[in-house]
């Protein structure tokens, strides 16, 4: 099993109950597939660096999980067919990635934590 991450942008105009909805759609489909989802980050709305489809802003979600390299082809195709999401990208984590990613976890939950 390879390591990956997904970062998605779904259309602005989405409420929050579109945008569980959508997200639980990618998540459900994967583990369907048996990946199996290490970690999850809602970024919220952001601002575009460029527009996409006349949109200036977009929610922004972040998956990490494992799963066998076969099925990244056809998670993008869910992608590419759900009108909700307006971009997407998928990379697979080497380990200098998964170390980043922990420290980047461990860092938001002492963070939130301080909160």
């Amino acid at each position: 099993m390879n390591n990956y991450e997904t970062v998605f942008i779904m259309n602005p105009v989405l409420s929050d109950d579109q945008v569980r909805e959508t997200v639980k759609k990618f998540v459900d489909y994967l583990k369907g597939k048996k990946a199996k989802i290490t970690h999850e980050e809602n970024w919220g709305l952001k601002k575009l660096k460029y527009t996409i489809q006349k949109k200036k802003t977009g929610f922004y979600y972040l998956l990490e999980f494992q799963a066998e390299g076969a099925i990244i082809g056809n998670f993008e195709v869910e992608f590419q067919r759900d009108e909700r999401v307006i971009r997407w990208q998928t990379v697979r984590l080497d380990k200098f990635a998964l170390e980043y990613a922990e420290r980047r976890k461990k860092k938001l939950s002492t963070n939130s934590k301080a909160e």
